[in-house]
């Protein structure tokens, strides 16, 4: 089949690809590593758009990483990152050498890990080291800090950042900006620095994991993280932590996508308790309670489920559940209004620090918009136990009842009036029928010895 002169250079193009595909041999195979190399991605438009102009998904104080280190809106931040450093290699007797060394042994890992990384950065390699040399031992001086309170150690007790003073006003926009999708540091990085500063005992898996969940945790008292191997970067171990423990198995009835607000559930007679541990995977249905983990929510709370949401969206892997969505998702469905918010707040499963229930709610309601259900999700079936307790005759009439009359004081005085007479009708009626049937036993007893009487 002949093909025009215009046509013929793409479809040679094409042909030499499906040659070189045929090569290489299994073709899913090379695109799933390919894939599983990337775990920092830049937030398409599409994501970006809605209304979240108060959540950008871009840092706010400090650069992390090639994709955000020459933005003019930050605030400078190099002199920080330089003195970060210099105190690191004095406290330590480290060689500046010794940790580029670490990192060069896996530069290529690190390259990869940046989905579209521009090819400026992979031509001037001594560029991206400096950054993740820099970045990295920022964070390391910025952890060392807030894990001692703010204790100064060798920096001066005035210092702008590595203080009390820093630890107060500086590093709650640190742990927001670690917590950016395009302002992702790989945890690689932090474990060969601290291998190459404090020997390989210090670097395992485990304590990279630990140190950074201890600065960027959502909960104040997190579960350490144990097994599972070095996580990505900071928002994979804020995900990890949040998914701790065994997910509850897949219960087989009644399946829903949706469930009727919090307020809707109470008059059907459902109750709300706090879960027992702060994971997404202790959301379950028993007796008639709902137990639901408990959350703190602040001004940072939109933010960091919106990173997560992206992280789980963007990141394409089996083994990167996304539970954070079906989370937003579930209490997007229970908040409806700041009436669900308060009653959500009284049971103890939400820790208001916006000050506002209607705040609350409308911030849940603005990360619905961005979450949706995974078909294979266990709240499927949570929703079902629900759905099919509230819809039961009793449940039904009482939330009918309830919606109905509760509003209404003289409705309620009314139907109380109704209840009193119809139990005065029928003790009346009792007492009436008693004397009646007092006066007929006698006689009839009377009736039956006289008949035996005559029979004898």
């Amino acid at each position: 089949m002949e093909v025009s002169r215009k046509e013929r250079s793409w479809v040679v193009d094409i042909e030499n690809l499906l040659a070189e595909d045929a090569a290489a041999g299994d073709l899913t195979a090379a695109e799933a590593a390919t894939w599983r190399k990337h775990s920092i991605y830049r937030v398409p438009t599409y994501i970006k758009n809605g209304k979240h102009t108060a959540c950008p998904y871009g840092p706010q104080l400090v650069s992390l990483g090639p994709f955000h280190c020459d933005n003019p809106d930050l605030p400078p931040m190099d002199e920080h990152k330089q003195r970060a450093l210099l105190h690191l290699l004095r406290r330590t007797g480290s060689p500046v050498r010794s940790l580029v060394a670490a990192l060069e042994q896996v530069v290529e890992q690190l390259e990869e890990a940046y989905m579209d990384l521009e090819d400026g950065w992979r031509r001037d390699r001594d560029a991206f080291l400096r950054v993740m040399v820099m970045d990295g031992c920022f964070l390391l001086e910025v952890m060392r800090t807030a894990a001692a309170d703010g204790d100064a150690g060798d920096y001066a007790h005035n210092d702008p950042v590595f203080s009390r003073h820093g630890d107060l006003y500086l590093f709650p926009y640190v742990r927001r900006d670690m917590l950016v999708m395009e302002n992702q540091l790989p945890l690689l990085v932090l474990q060969k620095l601290v291998a190459a500063l404090h020997g390989p005992d210090a670097a395992t898996d485990d304590a990279i994991n630990n140190m950074v969940l201890q600065f960027v945790s959502l909960s104040p008292d997190p579960p350490e993280l144990r097994g599972g191997g070095l996580a990505l970067h900071p928002i994979d171990v804020c995900h990890r932590s949040l998914l701790h423990g065994a997910p509850n198995q897949a219960f087989k009835g009644r399946r829903d996508e949706f469930v009727p607000s919090a307020t809707e559930l109470d008059q059907a007679g459902i109750q709300f308790a706090r879960s027992s541990t702060h994971s997404l995977h202790d959301i379950h249905f028993a007796a008639g309670v709902l137990h639901i983990p408990e959350l703190a929510v602040d001004e940072t709370t939109e933010h960091k489920l919106l990173s997560l949401m992206a992280f789980e969206r963007l990141h394409a892997d089996a083994g990167t559940p996304n539970e954070v969505t079906a989370y937003v998702f579930f209490m997007d469905n229970v908040i409806k209004c700041d009436a669900d918010a308060t009653l959500l707040c009284a049971r103890g499963v939400l820790s208001n620090g916006l000050g506002s229930d209607k705040e609350v709610a409308k911030m849940f309601n603005r990360l619905g918009q961005k979450a949706v259900l995974d078909k294979g999700s266990t709240l499927r079936a949570v929703h079902g136990e629900v759905n099919a307790y509230r819809d039961t005759r009793w449940n039904q009439w009482r939330a009918s009842l309830i919606q109905n009359h509760a509003g209404n004081p003289w409705a309620i005085v009314s139907l109380a009036a109704a209840v009193f007479l119809l139990v005065l009708t029928v003790v009346q009626t009792v007492y009436t029928v008693l004397p009646y049937y007092d006066d007929q036993q006698p006689t009839s007893r009377c009736g039956a010895r006289i008949y035996l009487h005559d029979e004898l």
